[in-house]
């Protein structure tokens, strides 16, 4: 495919995901942007010289698919794809939120590190998890994203003691309250007021570019160097 730098960004339509691969690709790698929204993705791939990849990695057929773009060596691998749903209290759960939370930022980001695990070993490459601190302590209305972070948190623990001893690094990003365009407005389900008052009283919020910096910094440390949460 090319003798540069070979990066997969799931998620990387929008926020995060689409700073990360823009940031990644001045760097040197190749990004194969892969998100749901393949129009958005072959935009941003045709910007950044990258490769678009219509993926839902809640489908492992997607996912496979994916894989098999991949070939058979990946340096790095940021699991960017999830997203939060909804502010209900337990009492009044959406529990169809919950499951859509959970499939995307817990199991879709299990079933892409699986899949492209081998492409991985075989480069002695990177996983960096985008997680939260939503996955450091509960707050009111949180419980469904709370638990869906703190269980990718925990995929990457156990990721990076399976692979002890094996030259691929395993990295979590923890991002605190960052403003982009779409997570909150998604959050509340198109409520452009409630969206915004999310940031009301914090007069500079962390960007989706402050994020896609701190992971071009873990990915660009030395080999021996390993950064395991940030």
């Amino acid at each position: 495919m090319t003798d540069r730098l070979l990066a997969v960004v799931t998620g990387a339509s929008s926020g995060i995901g689409a700073a990360t691969a823009r940031r990644l690709a001045a760097e040197g790698y190749t990004v194969i942007c892969a998100a749901r929204r393949f129009e958005r993705v072959h935009d941003l791939a045709a910007e950044i010289g990258g490769i678009a990849a219509g993926c839902d990695v809640a489908d492992p057929d997607d996912v496979a698919m994916l894989a098999e773009a991949v070939g058979d060596r990946l340096d790095l691998l940021v699991n960017n794809a999830g997203g939060a749903h909804g502010l209900e209290s337990i009492a009044d759960a959406d529990f169809e939120a919950w499951t859509t939370m959970y499939a995307t930022n817990m199991l879709g980001a299990g079933r892409v590190t699986s899949a492209l695990l081998p492409a991985l070993r075989a480069a002695e490459g990177t996983v960096i998890f985008i997680t939260s601190t939503a996955a450091e302590a509960a707050y009111e209305g949180g419980a469904g994203y709370n638990g869906a972070k703190a269980a990718e948190r925990m995929l990457a623990g156990a990721l990076r003691l399976e692979l002890c001893g094996e030259k691929v690094r395993v990295c979590e990003i923890a991002p605190g309250l960052v403003r982009t365009e779409e997570f909150s407005l998604v959050r509340y389900h198109g409520d452009q007021a409630k969206a915004d008052a999310v940031y009301a009283g914090v007069p500079d919020p962390l960007s989706a570019d402050d994020i896609a910096d701190a992971v071009a910094w873990v990915a660009t440390r030395p080999a021996h160097v390993n950064i395991d949460r940030l």
